[in-house]
Parts: structure tokens; C-alpha cells; sequence
């Protein structure tokens, strides 16, 4: 009898959830700690910014900066994201220690010069270094390894946000495009739940945002339907333009970078060249509402992404600032993440969207905020629960519309070039199966490359 019960399927899992919380919590305490320091510096950096406002002129110089740091000690840490990514589907090459100090010293610097980065990369990427870290400590074998990767990814965004649960099913669901792994389900969680009450033990608090009470409209099937249904139709034609501002944003950072790699020689010059373009487009513009984070305002009226969840909270044009802001500096050499500047494009499109559609104004802020973050990173499941854990559950079905919306009009593309593709977003029996967003950008390139040559025949023969 007692042999039989050791043997049952609910001592091995009770067994199993023993020895991942044993493992995983340590792990996510250190990993919320080292956020908690992140965010903290963060916020000195982006403080002592506002005060001088002339430090963004040294923005070229802290680029170069930044490119030797990961030239000299870097080793292969400048793969990021991507490199952990890679070493969960592929193991063998290992996430080098020097990953977690660098991605968060530079970050600071980025942020303390001016440059439009976000925070979740930085975050993720301080995880799985940790991740990795510990995982040799406690000599795990290779699945096991790719499960405290996950969950480190878990334990660093959901620590960066405040979003356990958010950062729980998104560390499962951004590996792999069309398909969640539940291996790692009890680690991420667990990671996810300590990483963030760890932060808040620190004393760091995140942002709040808040929807304003949406007035039901008045429809035909109104005595029918629990749900404004043209509400709902616009917040379906508004998602389309959310999934396409997420594969603008995918597609200008890859190719900012694959243009400055291509022209400019001395690798060095890249980072410098980009925060020449920042220092001339802030100048241009006259304003600094577009550097940073965009969280914080640097001045009373600025836009940031809490002003777009009011009405002429947002200029017309500010996500697509945004947009272009973000995309230089990433693409030049700079560190830090993508997902905060993401909101902002988000929340700003929202609000503009609001205005030409006649639109609840805060719900469209909230819904380009997530929106355009599952667009980007292919993961609409995540997203809609970040809209719960962030702005409650009263819009819920709005939220999953949105987000899935984005997704599939998104196209394959994403920010993380390692992403696998397990389920295509659109069928077709005549394409060939594509492994990664990578290789779906390059066959892109490719078709590109091969109609101009095909229409240059042409004209040619005109």
C-alpha cells in the first residue's frame, strides 16, 4: 500500500511542485532584488535627466560607450533576449554571467542620456542570466535548464510590471509562435509570484493606469446582446491598426540595424550616428516628450503614457514618434527593452483612434496599450491578461478581441528574431514551413530583393 501511493501520480506531482518551488524561489528572490535595484537606478537616472536637460548632447558619446563595454566584456551577452531564447530551444552555447550587470549598467546609461528604450528587456535578460547561473549552482541537466530559463524570464517581467500572472504566460507563450509549453508552468508561476512581491517588498511601486466607466451605446440589438456591439466593431477596426503599427515597429528596428551594419564600417560610429539622429529629431520637434521611458513627464503637459488615457492627451503624430525614436536607438547599439516604449505607441494610438472613431478615450488608450505589445511579440494570450492584471476584468472580452486582432494582422514578424514559428497565423499548403521570425524575414528580404530585380529587367527592356 505504501509502495502503491509513492508511486500514484499525486505524490510524484506533489514531489515535483516541492523540488521546483525549492529551486525557484531562491532563484526568483535574487532576480526580484536585482530589479528592484534596476527600477530604483532607473528612476535616479530618469530624475537626474529632467534636471539637466543638457545631458542628452553626451548621448553619442555614452553609445560608444556602450559598444566597447560589450565589445571588451561582453562576450556574446549582445545577442540579449534573442541569446536566451536561443539557448531554451537549442542548448549548448549558455547565457554568459556578464549579461545581468551589463544589460542593466547600460540601460541606466541609455536611459540617463535620453535614449527611447523600455525596461522588460533589460528585465528578461537580467533573468535568465541569473537563471543560468544558478542553474550550474545547482547542477541541473539540460531540460531542467530550459525550464529555470523560462521561469527566469517569468520572474524578470513579471517583477519589471507588476504582473505575476502576465509574467507567468508570457514566458510561456513568447518562445514559440502558436503554441504554449506548460513544462515550465509551476517554475514560471512561482518565479513570476515571488520575483514581484519581492520588488514591492523593496519599496518600488509600479505605475497605475485606470479606464474611466465606459457609457453603453445604443443599438438595434441592443434588447438582445449584453454588449455594445458597435463599440465592439470599433474596437475591431482600431486592432487592425494596432497589429499594423506592431509590424511597422518590428520591422523598422530590424531594419534601422541591417541598414547602419550595412553602410557604416566602423561598427563603433553606429551608436555614436544614432544619438546624433535623437539629439537632431528632439531638436526639430522642440520638445523632450519623446526620450526615455515615456512614462514619467519631464515637464507639466508633456505626453506620456498616462496623459493618453485622457482626452488631448496625445498629439496625432506621438506614436508614431514613438515609434521612430525607439527604432533609431535600439537599432543603433543602444540597450534596454522594447516593451515600455510599445505602450506608449499603444496608448498614444488609442487616443488618437478614440477621437476619429468617437471612441471611449481611456479604453482605447488601455487597449492600444496591450495591443500593440502582443502585435510586436506575438503573444495575445499574455496581453489579454496583462489588460486584467493591469485595468480589471470588467472589459475582458474587449481586451482578448484587441490583442488577438493585433496578432494576427501583426503578419510574422516580432521583435524577437528567435522566436520559433510552430503555428502559422495564416494557412497556406503552397508555402514551405518557416522555423523562426528570423528566417521569416529573410525569405521577406529575399521576395523584396526579387521583384526589384524583376521590375529593373523590365524596365530595362522598355
Amino acid at each position: 500500500m505504501r509502495n502503491k501511493f509513492f508511486k500514484s501520480n499525486q505524490f510524484l506531482t506533489l514531489r515535483h511542485l516541492i523540488r521546483w518551488t525549492t529551486i525557484t524561489v531562491p532563484i526568483a528572490f535574487v532576480i526580484g532584488s536585482m530589479i528592484a535595484l534596476f527600477l530604483s537606478l532607473l528612476n535616479l537616472a530618469i530624475t537626474f535627466r529632467f534636471g539637466h536637460q543638457w545631458i542628452l548632447y553626451f548621448l553619442p558619446l555614452a553609445g560608444i560607450a556602450i559598444y566597447f563595454s560589450y565589445k571588451w566584456w561582453g562576450s556574446n551577452a549582445a545577442g540579449g533576449n534573442n541569446l536566451i531564447m536561443d539557448e531554451i530551444h537549442n542548448p549548448g552555447g549558455g547565457v554568459p554571467k556578464s549579461m545581468a550587470p551589463l544589460i542593466l549598467i547600460t540601460t541606466v546609461v541609455t536611459q540617463l542620456f535620453g535614449g527611447s528604450v523600455g525596461r522588460e528587456g533589460s528585465a528578461v535578460q537580467i533573468g535568465g542570466s541569473l537563471a543560468q547561473m544558478f542553474s550550474k549552482i545547482f547542477r541541473l541537466n539540460t531540460e531542467d535548464n530550459r525550464v529555470i530559463l523560462t521561469a527566469g524570464i517569468a520572474a524578470g517581467f513579471g517583477a519589471v510590471f507588476g504582473t505575476p500572472l502576465t509574467g507567468a504566460i508570457f514566458a510561456m507563450e513568447v518562445l514559440t509562435v502558436g503554441r504554449i509549453q506548460y513544462t515550465a508552468l509551476i517554475p514560471c508561476l512561482v518565479a513570476a509570484i515571488v520575483g514581484d512581491v519581492t520588488v514591492l517588498s523593496w519599496g518600488v511601486h509600479h505605475e497605475t493606469y485606470h479606464i474611466a466607466i465606459v457609457p453603453q451605446g445604443i443599438n438595434i440589438l441592443s434588447a438582445y446582446l449584453p454588449l455594445d456591439v458597435v463599440l465592439l466593431a470599433k474596437v475591431i477596426v482600431a486592432s487592425i491598426a494596432f497589429g499594423l503599427s506592431s509590424y511597422l515597429f518590428a520591422e523598422a528596428v530590424h531594419g534601422v540595424k541591417t541598414v547602419f551594419d550595412r553602410f557604416v564600417a566602423q561598427k563603433w560610429l553606429i551608436p555614436f550616428m544614432g544619438g546624433l539622429v535623437v539629439i537632431g529629431l528632439t531638436l526639430a520637434i522642440g520638445k523632450p516628450d519623446y526620450l526615455g521611458l515615456g512614462v514619467r513627464a519631464p515637464y507639466p503637459g508633456a505626453i506620456t503614457i498616462s496623459s493618453a488615457f485622457n482626452s488631448g492627451g496625445a498629439h496625432p503624430m506621438s506614436w508614431l514618434w514613438k515609434t521612430i525614436y525607439t527604432t533609431i536607438t535600439l537599432g543603433t547599439g543602444f540597450k534596454g527593452g522594447e516593451v515600455t516604449p510599445l505602450f506608449y505607441i499603444g496608448s498614444t494610438l488609442g487616443n488618437t483612434l478614440s477621437t476619429l472613431m468617437n471612441a471611449p478615450v481611456s479604453l482605447f488608450a488601455a487597449l492600444g496599450f496591450i495591443a500593440v505589445f502582443a502585435g510586436a511579440t506575438n503573444t495575445p494570450l499574455a496581453s489579454t491578461i496583462m489588460g486584467i492584471e493591469l485595468f480589471g476584468s470588467e472589459y475582458a472580452l474587449f481586451f482578448a478581441v484587441a490583442c488577438f486582432t493585433a496578432y494576427l494582422f501583426s503578419g510574422d514578424s516580432g521583435i524577437y528574431s528567435s522566436q520559433r514559428i510552430a503555428v502559422p497565423k495564416i494557412f497556406d499548403d503552397e508555402d514551405e514551413p518557416i522555423e523562426s521570425i528570423a528566417e521569416a524575414e529573410h525569405r521577406r528580404q529575399k521576395y523584396v530583393r526579387k521583384k526589384i530585380a524583376k521590375y529593373r529587367v523590365g524596365r530595362k527592356k522598355q
